[in-house]
């Protein structure tokens, strides 16, 4: 990895949110050229924040729906490769901002691939959306890459619909079949329920539980049988770098649908994350709540990544104990330590496992 993404002009749209700032630390320390393009963070407390990443990379701001604000940016700085994650990626969020959040993640997605494939020096973008882009029936049976996209709510709908436009401009301006062409080479990762340390934002079960913790009250839990498939932040960048590098490698042959999700014995409900929670921080309790919103919210979704295995050879891994003590030292210990060294040290110990 070292040696492949050293000194490489790489943008990741959305950096300065969770997902965004754990994959830019980790590219700067791979020596790449990271140019970030993104909204501000949410909180002071963000991982972008206290790590100060910001300082390390060209740190861009801007709005993925503003098409002139990310072709200066193509224009200017000359990716060769693309994580897109700038997105609304809230599902209770989603249903107060519907057009806002459609806007955000299926037009977003559409202007980035606009530019992308006009630009001259990208060649490989990997569009990050969501396992909840899969037409959910709450089946028992996990989704494969060739599931129906869909979705319930306005979120999970959009992240459906962005994986539609996806394949269209793929299959329309990007076809395999012509890369000698056009050159691109473009896919899309489905991840499951992301947690990690520096995560601050509203109406997520690791957030929540900190923020009640830091506070001494109860964690309130409003859906404690939902299942999920788990997995440390870590899991589906390792996913996401490795998949651009073999695209990268060989343009046709990977520029198609991928899920990242954990192995089947970190899928648990979120009762159950919560008492894990509790018993890594050291302290804390749980208390059922019941909202009259009736916004309806999924209760069991998990990924197939049989595909992922077999032909990346990416595998999870972090068990889910694995997962939580990870998430929870981060928040145990930011207050105290340099947090870009927090963030490394554990890229490193996940690395090793």
């Amino acid at each position: 990895m070292i040696e492949f993404y050293k000194n490489k002009r790489v943008l990741i749209t959305g950096h300065t949110g969770f997902k965004g700032s754990w994959l830019a630390i980790w590219l700067n320390q791979l020596g790449a050229q990271v140019i970030g393009f993104a909204q501000n963070p949410y909180t002071e407390k963000d991982n972008f924040v206290l790590s100060r990443i910001g300082e390390k990379i060209t740190d861009l701001r801007g709005n993925i729906c503003n098409i002139e604000q990310v072709k200066n940016v193509f224009e200017k700085y000359q990716p060769e490769i693309v994580f897109h994650l700038a997105a609304q990626s809230l599902v209770r969020q989603s249903y107060k901002h519907a057009i806002e959040t459609y806007e955000t993640n299926v037009m977003g997605s559409i202007n980035l691939m606009e530019v992308f494939r006009t630009c001259q020096s990208a060649k490989v973008a990997v569009m990050i959306t969501s396992d909840k882009c899969y037409e959910n029936r709450e089946q028992l049976t996990p989704y494969t890459e060739e599931d129906a996209m869909g979705g319930y709510d306005p979120y999970s709908s959009s992240k459906g619909a962005a994986e539609i436009a996806i394949s269209s401009w793929r299959r329309s301006f990007m076809n395999p079949e012509n890369y000698a062409t056009h050159g691109k080479s473009i896919a899309s990762a489905r991840a499951g329920n992301v947690i990690g340390g520096g995560d601050w934002t509203k109406d997520r079960i690791i957030p929540d539980c900190i923020r009640a913790l830091e506070s001494n009250k109860a964690i309130e839990i409003r859906n404690p049988n939902a299942i999920r498939p788990w997995q440390h932040v870590l899991e589906p960048l390792s996913g996401y770098l490795l998949l651009a590098k073999k695209m990268w490698e060989n343009p046709v042959s990977f520029c198609e649908g991928w899920n990242f999700g954990p192995l089947p014995n970190s899928i648990a409900n979120v009762w159950e994350i919560g008492n894990q929670i509790i018993d890594n921080y050291g302290s804390g309790e749980l208390k059922k709540i019941i909202l009259n919103d009736n916004l309806h919210e999924a209760q069991l979704l998990t990924l197939n990544i049989k595909k992922a295995q077999s032909r990346l050879g990416w595998n999870p891994r972090l068990s889910l104990k694995k997962t939580i003590e990870f998430t929870i030292d981060w928040y145990k210990k930011y207050k105290t330590l340099n947090v870009y060294d927090l963030c490394v040290n554990q890229i490193f110990n996940y690395l090793e496992k």
